[in-house]
């Protein structure tokens, strides 16, 4: 294995900026130092860029098995690594679902094979699968996600007493999609009532609506308190909702936690008129107070982590009428990309950036010896040239739905080198695809 010697970086980590040197060896950073010097390292001159841990997402939706025509996790993994995202949680709703130990070990089996970015999935639990459920190992599984809103197949949790089960019977983390089913419904019925089947667009955020969200967070939120569970609530999308969260105390302590997605920090209802389905995603982008109070709640730590919930769809299943388009869209490539617009603009200082991507993450999913720069620990990097402009267009697009919700947006800055596990995967648009990824461990007993 090559060692590399990443010099004169501005090197981000743990709330603290400052140049200096980093060393790779044997997959892991062997040394952090204000100047190295080591012979036989290959040298990365890194002067005038940042570096950053590589980015843990904690919510995407890769599509393998069954629906690769959409996105696959070779292909997903590719572009994430080249977004600057060095580790993914993926999650149980593909076909078949993630909802037995064996077909979780088949997703398992591929990543292994297949993805370039270190991998784990989620559990999915169900109405009838508790005894599975409990199954799975904390140690080399990142979690359980339920579903307490619409979702595919059995995938909708909806049975009160087999949810308090769920709750009081595991210690792994219980990651939530939290929407009301019953009120989604009502307010479905009566637009197509008034509508029929051509609902606009604009009214997706009224559908899915705050009521929806609060009703549903709040309600998995008093759980977690009666049971003791250990609770992640993820993309938050109202105002509403980040009062029910803390910041009076260590992440270490806190039993329940929250994410923000992307998407939510960046568009607002308005951007319906123009970007229409492409940018319907469940729960819905709401409104302009919405975005802006997220962005509080994540900079006065009620919100800990920034993910993507990346979920392709191809452009054809997108462009259709509001019933019939799916929710979701592609972002793994584009979301540090966004993020650092946000730090140039002084939204977003950098280390909170990667304290909230990178580090947060690691912490809430106890997940082994990555998340930071640390000697000791994984050499998953990440070097970005926040003066390196790009425009996002269907020619630079990894997705292999090949469009993203971006297009046509400059960029300010670009990711050019990505390192996982101390290989140098990504180096300028250019991939070494003869590494893979490792599996993600968890420090947990």
């Amino acid at each position: 294995m090559i060692s590399y010697l990443i010099k004169n970086a501005t090197i981000v980590n743990e709330g603290v900026s400052f140049i200096g040197d980093v060393l790779l060896e044997n997959g892991f950073i062997k040394k952090i130092s204000r100047s190295i010097i080591a012979n036989h390292a290959s040298i990365v001159d890194a002067r005038g860029k940042f570096l950053l841990p590589g980015l843990i997402d904690d919510q995407v939706h890769f599509r393998e098995p069954g629906l690769t025509y959409k996105a696959d996790i070779a292909s997903e993994s590719k572009a994430a690594i080249a977004g600057g995202i060095t580790s993914f949680i993926e999650m149980p709703n593909t076909v078949p679902q993630a909802t037995t130990q064996k077909l979780l070990q088949e997703k398992f089996d591929i990543a292994q094979k297949t993805s370039l970015a270190n991998y784990s999935f989620m559990f999915g639990g169900t109405n009838d699968n508790l005894e599975e459920l409990l199954q799975t190992n904390p140690k080399n599984v990142a979690g359980i996600k339920l579903f307490l809103g619409s979702s595919t197949g059995n995938m909708l949790v909806n049975d009160s007493e087999v949810l308090e089960k769920i709750f009081s019977s595991t210690t792994l983390i219980i990651s939530v999609h939290c929407e009301d089913e019953e009120t989604i419904q009502k307010n479905t019925a009566y637009y197509k009532k008034k509508y029929g089947e051509n609902i606009p667009i604009e009214l997706h955020p009224i559908i899915r609506s705050e009521q929806a969200c609060y009703l549903s967070s709040s309600k998995a939120i008093a759980l977690a308190k009666k049971t003791g569970a250990r609770l992640h609530v993820f993309h938050l999308s109202t105002a509403k909702e980040t009062s029910l969260f803390r910041n009076d105390i260590p992440i270490e302590e806190k039993q329940i936690t929250s994410e923000v997605c992307v998407h939510h920090l960046w568009f607002t209802d308005k951007d319906y008129k123009e970007k229409g389905t492409h940018i319907k995603w469940n729960p819905a982008i709401k409104t302009d107070k919405d975005r802006a109070t997220l962005w509080e709640a994540l900079l006065d730590d009620r919100l800990d982590v920034i993910a993507t919930d990346h979920a392709p769809h191809t452009l054809k299943e997108k462009s259709n009428s509001y019933l019939k388009a799916p929710s979701g869209g592609p972002l793994v490539q584009h979301a540090l990309l966004a993020l650092l617009e946000k730090v140039k603009e002084r939204v977003l200082p950098i280390e909170k950036l990667v304290e909230k991507a990178c580090h947060n993450p690691a912490k809430i999913f106890q997940i082994e010896k990555r998340g930071f720069i640390r000697e000791g620990y994984f050499a998953d990097i990440v070097l970005v040239d926040l003066n390196a402009p790009q425009t996002i267009c269907k020619e630079n697009i990894l997705y292999k739905c090949g469009w993203s919700p971006f297009e046509g947006v400059c960029f300010s800055s670009s990711v050019t080198q990505t390192f996982v596990n101390g290989v140098l995967v990504f180096d300028n648009g250019v991939f070494n695809t003869a590494t893979k990824g490792k599996r993600i461990t968890f420090d947990r007993l």
